[in-house]
C-alpha cells in the first residue's frame, strides 16, 4: 500500500511512524508513508496556503489551489509508480470534524486500497470546495476538535497499516473489540462472520490475565486455568457480552 499525507506540520509524522508496527511495515515493504508539505504548492514565494473566510469570520481557511496543485502532483507521480492504480483501488481523505465517524468497519475497507492520500485540514477548516470537489471522502475520528488533522491522519494510517496481509499474525487481528468473530453461545446455532453473538453488532474484547496468578490478593479467574477451552470460550463469549453491555451498550443497541 502507498499512503501519501499532505499536511503544514511534516515533523509531527517521524516519531509515530519511525517505531513499532508502523516501522516494520515499511521495512517490509509492505506499506510506503510519504509525507508532504503543503507549502511546497503554495500560491506565492511567502508560502501563502490560506485566506480569510468570505462572509467574516475569525480564523483563516485552507484555499484550495494548493490542495488542488498536490493531488495533481501525487496522481502523475503514482501514475509512474509499480503499484496499478485505478479509481476503484484508492481513496482521497480530508480528515475534518465534520467527516463521517471513523470505526473498525471503514480501517478493514481502507486497508484493501492499493493507495491512500490523506489531507491534514489546519486552521478554522478548509474552503469547501475541497470537500465538494476533490476528495472522495471526509472522515473524523471522533466527536471533538484537535488542533489539526496529523494526529486523526496518525489513527488512520496506524489503524489500517496493521490490518494489511502479511503486517501482522491473522490471529491477532481476529479476535479483538470491533472484530468479527465467530463465537457460539450455548442453545445458539454457530453465528458466521458477522461481529457478534448478536448478528450485525461488535462487541468488546473479552478480559485477559497473564501471570502472576495472584496478584496482590487479585486472582485470575480459575476458569482461565482450568485447561477446558470449551468452557473457557463460553466464559470469554459471556463476559465480552457482559462487557460490552457495560461500557459500550450503544453497540448493541446499532
Amino acid at each position: 500500500m502507498l499512503i501519501d499525507i499532505i499536511t503544514l506540520f511534516p515533523k509531527m509524522f517521524k516519531g509515530p511512524f519511525d517505531e513499532s508496527i508502523v516501522k516494520k511495515a515499511q521495512e517490509k515493504k509492505l506499506v510506503e508513508i510519504n509525507i508532504h508539505n503543503l507549502r511546497k504548492w503554495a500560491i506565492d514565494k511567502r508560502g501563502t496556503v490560506d485566506d480569510r473566510p468570505y462572509g467574516g469570520g475569525k480564523g483563516m481557511l485552507l484555499r484550495p489551489e494548493p490542495i488542488d496543485a498536490a493531488l495533481r502532483h501525487l496522481k502523475i507521480k503514482n501514475q509512474r509508480s509499480k503499484i496499478k492504480i485505478t479509481n476503484k483501488n484508492s481513496k482521497i481523505i480530508l480528515l475534518s470534524p465534520v467527516g463521517k465517524l471513523f470505526n473498525q468497519k471503514r480501517a478493514q475497507k481502507m486497508a484493501k486500497f492499493k493507495w491512500m492520500t490523506l489531507i491534514c485540514g489546519h486552521y478554522e477548516g478548509i474552503d469547501y470546495r475541497v470537500h465538494q470537489h476533490l476528495v472522495d471522502e471526509v472522515v473524523s475520528i471522533g466527536d471533538y476538535i484537535l488542533t489539526g488533522g496529523e494526529i486523526p491522519a496518525m489513527v488512520l494510517t496506524n489503524s489500517i497499516i496493521r490490518l494489511i496481509p502479511g503486517v501482522l499474525e491473522p490471529e491477532a487481528t481476529e479476535l479483538e473489540s470491533f472484530s468479527p468473530t465467530s463465537f457460539v453461545l450455548s442453545g445458539m446455532d454457530k453465528i458466521d462472520h458477522v461481529g457478534s453473538f448478536v448478528k450485525g453488532q461488535n462487541l468488546l474484547e473479552y478480559p485477559q490475565y497473564t501471570r502472576p496468578e495472584n496478584f496482590k490478593g487479585h486472582k485470575v479467574p480459575e476458569i482461565l486455568l482450568s485447561g477446558n477451552h470449551q468452557e473457557i470460550e463460553k466464559w470469554r463469549q459471556k463476559k465480552a457480552l457482559s462487557r460490552t453491555r457495560k461500557l459500550r451498550p450503544d453497540l448493541l443497541r446499532r
